[in-house]
């Protein structure tokens, strides 16, 4: 690792390379899709209850596409064993989940739907659901010109709207294009977040989402069997706490952090993984000027969001 961060430290200082990429100001989708795909994320049909939309656990208007629980509730109030991640920007992730299982936006649909503490339903009464709907089952014909419905549309649609939520615009894009300067505090904390080794893990457009890292990697961190970690998927031990690394956009009100929810406060996050993942606590100094580099990753509500007030 320490090879990494200094091959990253010579690439920006020497040659002017930037490790992370500003969110664009608009990605292609298709919006009739996405509207649909829009109805469908905030209606609980698609939960055996008839309670459960994908956003109870995703709230879009008011908590960073996510539901500020240490972990997720679902079907009856059941809670769940893991954090929810944001799904704000999650187009830019390579995997999806803590485990990284799901390969695509799509594929990730699929499990929450399906899984008895979420949403506790099968996919055929999904779909038997959706053409008992006059308004979906008309979308749907229309939309993807046939007259069967399967939950493969199902999950397209919520997928296509689930593309469309990025956050661009934040004072650290708009700095990356050239637009505006950081503060002092917030250039030094950039300066820091990368010097420190943090960018190793946390670089490209989301700050993260885009590789597998290990928690503990100089102090060993706590492990529990019930991890959402590679090593459920791999059943290899140098997979233990190796998680999809969590995204840094909008970290600030995406709390609370980490797989379990264990952690409260975005300077108690930093504070750990620098204990764990460095071998040392930060300065007070050094720990403000970093959380003032990371409060600059706020961006602006999706656009198919905006003016709306959908719940």
């Amino acid at each position: 690792m320490r090879i990494i961060i200094v091959l990253l430290f010579l690439l920006n200082t020497v040659y002017g390379y930037e490790p992370v990429q500003p969110i664009p100001k608009k990605i292609k989708y298709d919006r009739e899709k996405a509207e649909l795909g829009k109805l469908l994320f905030h209606d609980p049909i698609l939960s055996k209850d008839n309670r459960t939309s994908c956003s109870y656990c995703h709230d879009l208007y008011s908590k960073c596409g996510t539901d500020h629980r240490p972990v997720a509730k679902g079907f009856h109030d059941k809670k769940g064993k893991v954090n929810t991640p944001t799904v704000f920007n999650a187009v830019f992730n390579f995997r999806f989940f803590w485990d990284g299982r799901a390969k695509s936006l799509k594929e990730q649909i699929y499990g929450p739907i399906q899984n008895p503490i979420e949403m506790n339903m099968k996919l055929e009464e999904v779909v038997k659901r959706i053409e008992k709907h006059p308004v979906y089952s008309r979308k749907f014909r229309k939309i993807y010109n046939t007259n069967k419905i399967t939950f493969d549309m199902i999950a397209d649609a919520i997928a296509e709207f689930e593309k469309a939520l990025i956050t661009p615009d934040s004072k650290f894009d708009r700095f990356l294009r050239g637009e505006t300067k950081l503060s002092e505090k917030e250039m030094e904390g950039y300066k820091l977040f990368k010097k420190l080794g943090c960018i190793t893990c946390h670089n490209g457009v989301n700050l993260g989402g885009n590789s597998f890292q290990k928690v503990g990697v100089v102090k060993e961190y706590p492990w529990k069997p019930d991890n959402p970690d590679r090593y459920r998927i791999t059943k290899n031990e140098f997979d233990k706490n190796v998680y999809r690394v969590p995204v840094l956009r909008n970290i600030d009100c995406t709390y609370p952090y980490f797989h379990d929810g264990s952690i409260k406060t975005l300077e108690e996050a930093v504070q750990t993984m620098a204990y764990y993942n460095l071998g040392f606590r930060l300065p007070q100094d050094e720990l403000e000027k970093i959380i003032a580099f990371l409060k600059t990753l706020r961006g602006e509500l999706p656009e198919i969001l905006r003016g709306d007030n959908t719940q």
